[in-house]
């Protein structure tokens, strides 16, 4: 039985910030959390790739193995991203004028503009 003399292997992480703050998966616009979000729901590094094509394979098991060895940063990020975007969603929440009776008041302004008939008993 013979054994292969292999040369120790580094393979780069393709991640790239831009913009700050922000990390992509190797020379595409994939978010480095929808990639991990994906692996962690089960789907399979090809099955993202189908889902994301212009990621590349290799790319994606290059960070999934990174996740996988080092799970703390990429998880601390994670969190940092969901809170920035829960921080957001409530920015944007208050910046809206009330919501209450919505449908009605789109109702009421079609109408008005002729979009929809008066019903009858209106």
């Amino acid at each position: 039985m013979t054994t292969a003399e292999l040369e120790p292997l580094s393979v780069a992480v393709p991640l790239r910030e831009d913009p700050p703050g922000v990390f992509r998966v190797g020379k595409s616009r994939v978010l480095l959390e929808l990639v991990i979000r994906a692996f962690q729901r089960g789907e399979t590094p090809e099955g993202i790739v189908q889902s994301y094509d212009t990621l590349s394979l290799p790319d994606v098991y290059a960070v999934v193995g990174y996740y996988l060895a080092k799970p703390g940063p990429i998880d601390e990020y994670l969190r940092q991203r969901d809170e920035a975007a829960v921080q957001s969603r409530r920015k944007i929440e208050e910046s809206q004028p009330p919501q209450d009776n919505l449908r009605e008041r789109l109702m009421a302004r079609a109408r008005a503009k002729g979009l929809l008939r008066a019903e009858a008993g209106d």
